[in-house]
């Protein structure tokens, strides 16, 4: 946790930006894999644990912004339970630990949340996004599962959302603890790329370097030979002279902030002409959209800039012809860059969205594209200082949406099927970073992992 004041101030912005209102948070609970006794490792839910600070499972906070009341809902230990876990903090001693003055059984919730609503106040609280917690908020309000998960409130989720993506000190300071040691994964796992080595093995040596920390990984690793699958979590492939190997890994931090970094690994330890000129295509689409990046800027228009950066460098191999605007505008540059370039991140991977993906990334007068490739752009609107994004462009040869799109003739005008064809087995490439947008440009964030093709040539040499 960080000191019991940023709690408390963290809560104070947002009654400015609520006032009169009731605000519940619902902390998430333990999560069985296959009985109940048998749980995955708790992960507090990141709105309850960036306003209350509190990584335990079964708690509540409900602040009354109209009173100025703030109070913690869950149970105190008893004997049972400390039979199993040994002594645990009271829950007022949790309350004290995010200066908060109440503390009631959790078993109160329900007849606090009642008697407000026979009152006449609204409750406000955001989207759920797990069964568990529709089901519970469905019990307190005396609603359907269906009427809970859609009673959500847009004012509170547009409040909290300007207050999360503006990262704190404190916070960048968490995000940066979590890149050191995802720093040390990528660079084991260069080292470890060698051929006939299953992806597994080195999957396994990157989370044992993030769980000596006492931490988890951020998200399921993504290490592949096929990485023109953009999330393939299957990690049972030989690793042969000449793959290349698609490394998305990144760990939490005790605090429970996220880092999301991908590099693209040679095996054998050297690119080969064909791959190298494309690892530097995927390189410049990336330093131009970081260079791009400032306040005011929508993240839109620098995933198209990053866009235009490669279907200019492509259309000189032979990808593409015709003019560069009009591929970008047209969606013909997605049959290689079908994802968006990037999301913010904080204390989610892909933060916040559990709270509603266009809530979070548009707005502002934009909107999201229809188009494949560009819909998928999780991030579209003006950036602003303060908050931090991944920028992650790649270019993939997927046989499947070749075949598809030549078979309709999709953007023939642009698009030289012949050349992609001979690239069907390349596999995929993809460079990701965590950038900080600063008051006059931006700032990658953590020590720099190995990114140029000759840096990650010669961390695989050693």
């Amino acid at each position: 946790m960080f000191q019991p004041a940023i709690y408390q101030q963290r809560r104070d912005k947002l009654a400015t930006l609520l006032p009169d209102s009731l605000i519940l948070f619902l902390g998430n609970v333990d999560s069985p894999m296959n009985y109940r006794d048998n749980i995955f490792p708790f992960v507090q839910d990141s709105s309850f644990r960036y306003f209350f600070g509190l990584n335990e499972p079964g708690l509540a906070g409900v602040m009354d912004t109209a009173s100025g009341d703030t109070t913690l809902f869950g149970n105190d230990p008893d004997v049972a339970d400390i039979v199993w876990t040994g002594e645990l903090p009271t829950l007022a001693e949790r309350a004290a630990r995010a200066r908060v003055g109440r503390s009631q059984p959790y078993a109160a919730l329900a007849g606090v949340l009642a008697a407000a609503r026979a009152a006449g106040r609204a409750v406000h609280y955001l989207q759920p996004y797990r069964g568990e917690t529709v089901l519970a908020l469905a019990g307190l309000l005396d609603a359907t599962p269906q009427a809970a998960q859609q009673g959500y409130s847009e004012a509170l989720t547009r409040a909290v959302v300007s207050l999360r993506e503006i990262k704190g000190d404190e916070e960048i300071a968490e995000m940066e603890a979590a890149l050191a040691v995802t720093r040390d994964a990528h660079l084991a796992a260069m080292r470890a790329a060698r051929p006939g080595v299953v992806e597994h093995a080195i999957v396994g040596e990157m989370e044992g370097i993030v769980r000596r920390h006492d931490w988890q990984l951020a998200y399921p690793s993504i290490f592949s030979r096929r990485g023109e699958v953009l999330h393939n979590h299957h990690h049972d492939q030989v690793l042969q002279t000449g793959d290349l190997v698609v490394n998305d890994t990144g760990a939490a931090s005790g605090g429970g902030y996220a880092s999301d970094i991908t590099r693209t690994i040679p095996v054998g330890g050297k690119f080969s002409p064909r791959q190298r000129e494309l690892y530097d295509t995927v390189l410049a689409m990336q330093l131009a959209a970081i260079d791009a990046i400032r306040p005011g800027v929508r993240y839109l228009d620098i995933h198209k800039l990053s866009a235009r950066v490669m279907v200019e460098r492509m259309s000189a191999l032979g990808f593409f012809h015709g003019d560069a605007d009009a591929i970008v505008e047209s969606g013909a540059y997605a049959m290689a860059f079908p994802h968006g370039l990037g999301h913010q991140i904080g204390m989610d991977v892909h933060d916040m969205e559990g709270l509603g993906e266009d809530l979070v990334g548009y707005g502002d007068g934009t909107e999201r594209s229809p188009l494949f490739g560009l819909g998928y752009l999780r991030l579209g609107k003006p950036l602003l200082a303060g908050m931090v994004i991944t920028v992650e462009p790649g270019i993939y040869f997927i046989p499947a949406l070749i075949d598809a799109w030549q078979a309709e003739g999709r953007h023939a005008q642009y698009i030289n099927y012949a050349r992609f064809n001979e690239y069907r087995d390349f596999g995929g490439i993809r460079i990701e970073d965590d950038v900080l947008v600063t008051a006059d440009g931006s700032r990658v964030l953590g020590e720099p992992i190995a990114k140029t093709a000759d840096e990650v040539e010669a961390v695989m040499a050693g």
